[in-house]
């Protein structure tokens, strides 16, 4: 299964593709940099760049800057990673900044549970904006 992640609320999504990877599935996530975080601008910044300066640089947490590991790390939180099924499950998830050539051919599928069309909500900031933030070089 493929999905575009094009104006998809990360965590609406997260919760779908967490579902689908402990059933089994094999999933491929494009164009993860445009995935959308709902809330005020302010608050979201200092709530992600507080959780990028937690701990010491040696010892951890670590909490990544790219986009494609953002979201990579964010499904985890929905998985039960610990455990060898959600081991598994975190396995079959692949997600990719852009369309990679081997996937540009087939047709990548969308949430619409997880449209950032459903909300009447206008404050939203995009994960490539967050990461930037944080430091990411893209």
């Amino acid at each position: 299964m493929i999905i575009d992640a094009t104006n998809l609320i990360i965590g609406r999504m997260s919760t779908f593709i967490a579902k689908k990877a402990l059933q089994g599935e094999q999933i491929d996530i494009i164009n993860s940099e445009k995935a959308v975080i709902t809330g005020d601008k302010k608050k979201l910044m200092a709530a992600y760049r507080r959780k990028r300066e937690f701990g010491a640089p040696l010892v951890g947490p670590y909490f990544p800057r790219q986009p494609d590991k953002f979201v990579k790390r964010t499904i985890r939180g929905m998985l039960p990673y610990k455990q060898p099924r959600g081991l598994a499950a975190f396995k079959n998830i692949k997600c990719y900044v852009g369309v990679p050539e081997e996937l540009k051919d087939k047709k990548p599928e969308t949430i619409k549970e997880a449209s950032i069309e459903k909300l009447s909500n206008i404050k939203y900031l995009t994960v490539n904006e967050i990461c930037k933030s944080m430091g990411a070089t893209l």
